[in-house]
């Protein structure tokens, strides 16, 4: 089995200008090369067949993607219309300002079927493209943004991947996303 770095992720997870909230202390070819080399801890089920998540011990300095809202960190949330890319719709997201998360457990890579990816219009040469990866406390998978969920429901055409939205998991989602957000450094 083969694993290759999407188009789509790369510039997220590997910015040209390094954030401290994206992979740490590699490379995105070194990421790959260890993806490659070293079986995950665990593998879960995506939220649609293409779509697999491997359990990696965090092997970096990465830190948690999200942190829990609190009294105490309520007035830091902001929040913005922005798109993933130029192709994409702006969706409103909100985060953190001026919090840090501690570091990260484990990285939980979404990798996407060779198939699926061919049906975006985004080929690869490999059995799996990573898509994303969360950096996370607990070897599970942090719930997909609701806004994720609707845009995936939309449609390729729309910078989803057309699996119609799934009710329950929605409802799970808004309910880790109401108590949590993303930060920013």
């Amino acid at each position: 089995m083969s694993i290759v770095l999407t188009d789509f992720a790369r510039p997220r997870l590997f910015p040209r200008v390094p954030r401290g909230n994206t992979i740490q202390d590699c490379s995105a070819e070194q990421f790959e090369a260890h993806l490659n080399a070293h079986p995950p801890l665990k593998m879960l089920d995506g939220y649609a067949p293409f779509c697999k998540l491997f359990v990696y011990e965090n092997w970096t300095s990465t830190r948690c993607l999200t942190v829990p809202i609190t009294e105490a960190n309520r007035h830091q949330l902001r929040s913005g219309y922005e798109a993933r890319n130029r192709e994409e719709l702006p969706v409103l997201v909100r985060w953190f300002e001026g919090v840090e998360s501690p570091r990260a457990n484990y990285l939980v890579v979404i990798l996407y079927s060779a198939e699926q990816l061919a049906k975006e219009g985004s080929p690869i040469a490999a059995d799996w493209g990573i898509v994303g990866c969360i950096y996370t406390a607990e070897p599970e998978e942090v719930p997909m943004a609701p806004i994720t969920m609707m845009r995936n429901a939309l449609g390729v055409e729309e910078g989803g991947s057309g699996v119609p939205l799934d009710r329950e998991a929605y409802q799970h989602a808004v309910a880790f996303w109401e108590s949590n957000a993303n930060w920013r450094p």
